[in-house]
């Protein structure tokens, strides 16, 4: 059985117009040529579409039930268009990712090269920033796409789950805490820190938390990536709190020790964000299905 869309839209313009004369005007052909293709149709199923008529005509109980499946496929064939859209040779599209710093350094980099080499006309703007600003860039439609944190409200969004996040302390091997094994933040805010430059999302995170138990943290030094910290920790300078896949990845780099942190605010996952995922761009329908199919590589 082969169905035409256009026979499918010329039963819907009749149907719409009430009239046979005049579904084929809106349908640009003959009045001849409209009643032979509706007449093709009811020959195929064998059954009576449309009743004619003085004034027109008007569906038969085979026909309403031919027009209600002719529209689902309408509708189906514009959606189809416009996901394959995003694959015509030539067309550009630019899907816009807002991202704390964990998921911009520790997750993302792995993922994307992947989704540019196979979508060449794709490109992709990440917007570090911290997840409580992201969710509000959402809200106010400033972002369309954002990966945040579980410790934030995040209820009155469209959220997936996409990895665990959980952070953790890590110090100097011979560092007092080493028979540690996990501690609250209260427990290590009077020992010296070495942070991420103030502008990084995780770290106005960390020290949101401080200042909620009324501390402030003594960095003695900032610098701008988790393995820049590493380094100086392993060197004894401090101790610092980054993402546990960042500490796992530089252990076998440099000579660290390892501390879980406890609370909500460390313990976090990371979600997929959105107001509506079936609202997005098809663009970003499709991004979003490509990092969530590629989830279970970055797992620990």
């Amino acid at each position: 059985m082969r169905l035409d869309f256009f026979d499918l839209q010329l039963f819907l313009n009749i149907v719409d117009t009430g009239s046979l004369t005049k579904g084929a005007e809106r349908s640009a052909i003959s009045l001849q040529a409209a009643s032979e293709r509706i007449k093709k149709l009811e020959h195929q199923f064998a059954v009576t579409l449309l009743i004619r008529h003085s004034a027109g005509v008007k569906l038969s109980i085979a026909g309403q039930t031919f027009a209600e499946h002719a529209l689902a496929l309408i509708q189906q064939g514009h959606q189809l268009q416009q996901v394959m859209a995003v694959y015509q040779k030539g067309l550009h599209s630019k899907v816009t990712l807002w991202c704390n710093s964990s998921a911009q350094s520790e997750y993302l980099p792995f993922l994307l090269p992947q989704y540019l080499l196979e979508n060449p006309h794709v490109q992709i703007d990440l917007k570090e920033a911290e997840s409580n600003d992201i969710i509000q860039a959402l809200d106010k439609g400033t972002a369309q796409l954002g990966m945040i944190s579980s410790f934030f409200n995040s209820d009155h969004l469209h959220t997936l789950p996409f990895l665990d996040d959980p952070l953790v302390l890590i110090s100097p091997i011979d560092h007092e805490l080493k028979h540690q094994s996990a501690l609250q933040l209260v427990d290590i805010l009077h020992y010296p820190f070495v942070g991420l430059m103030q502008y990084h999302s995780l770290q106005q995170s960390i020290e949101t938390q401080a200042k909620i138990l009324g501390c402030n943290i003594n960095y003695r030094l900032r610098l701008p990536n988790f393995a820049a910290i590493a380094q100086v920790v392993a060197n004894g300078v401090g101790i610092a709190i980054m993402p546990k896949r960042a500490a796992t990845r530089l252990s076998s780099d440099y000579p660290l020790h390892h501390i879980e942190l406890t609370g909500a605010w460390a313990n976090r996952k990371l979600l997929l964000a959105a107001k509506n995922f079936n609202d997005l761009p098809v663009s970003y329908q499709h991004f979003s299905q490509f990092l969530l199919s590629k989830k279970s590589k970055l797992s620990f």
